[in-house]
């Protein structure tokens, strides 16, 4: 009964410092024990060897070795070096391969450089008659692109210029044909349509006046004749 009642009581601990003096002693002290304990249960049960240091707050030492804890410290640390020399000799040989990788860009950087400079006709007095040959052939093989790509440009904007021409021509064209048919017709009909214009505008002032003269009689000013 009592043993349920302890297990229900007992829960999940949540792992932080302990505030308290007492009970960080009491728990240090109960932790420390189990511990030892398991360490030696484990090289009892899997025939290991195993070694457990622990330091209270104040500086005690607690220790257990299944075996002598000086050789067990030894080689402890000749695995550590080990294990340390191994991954620093990783670290160094990649830090190498970066700098070989780093050398061989520098190197093809110079050699761009150069030979940029070459094909501008500078540091040729080095050069052998196979190189200043390799030169001239790279030399002549650009013009001939840009003598085409400039060709084209032009032969582009001839284009453009002839059909801006064709336009213009075709415009001139038109107003021509409409002068010359403008000049050939005859005096008396340019006169006859002159004599048209005019009485079309006689005509619609005559009718303006008698629309003002209609409207002149229907008015009467003065006094009624039946008042008279």
């Amino acid at each position: 009964m009592f043993g349920s009642e302890n297990k229900m009581v007992r829960g999940k601990i949540e792992i932080k410092r302990i505030d308290n003096l007492t009970s960080r002693q009491i728990s240090f002290s109960k932790r420390r024990k189990g511990l030892l304990k398991k360490a030696h249960e484990l090289s009892v049960l899997c025939d290991a060897q195993v070694a457990a240091i622990v330091f209270s707050q104040k500086g005690k030492l607690y220790e257990f070795a299944s075996s002598d804890m000086k050789k067990m410290m030894e080689q402890c640390e000749m695995y550590k070096n080990g294990y340390f020399h191994a991954e620093r000799l990783q670290e160094e040989k990649d830090v190498q391969d970066l700098k070989n990788e780093v050398t061989v860009m520098v190197n093809r950087i110079e050699l761009l450089q150069l030979h940029c400079r070459k094909l501008m006709g500078q540091d040729l007095g080095s050069c052998s008659v196979e190189e200043l040959n390799e030169i001239t052939f790279q030399i002549e093989r650009s013009l001939t692109l840009i003598r085409s790509r400039k060709g084209k440009v032009h032969e582009d904007e001839v284009g453009k210029l002839k059909s801006e021409i064709e336009g213009t021509r075709e415009l001139v064209n038109e107003r021509t044909k409409l002068h010359e048919m403008f000049e050939e017709r005859p005096l008396w009909m340019q006169s006859r349509s002159l004599e048209s214009e005019k009485n079309a505008s006689s005509s619609s002032s005559a009718c303006e006046n008698m629309n003002i003269s209609d409207v002149e009689t229907d008015l009467f000013i003065g006094l009624h004749r039946s008042q008279v």
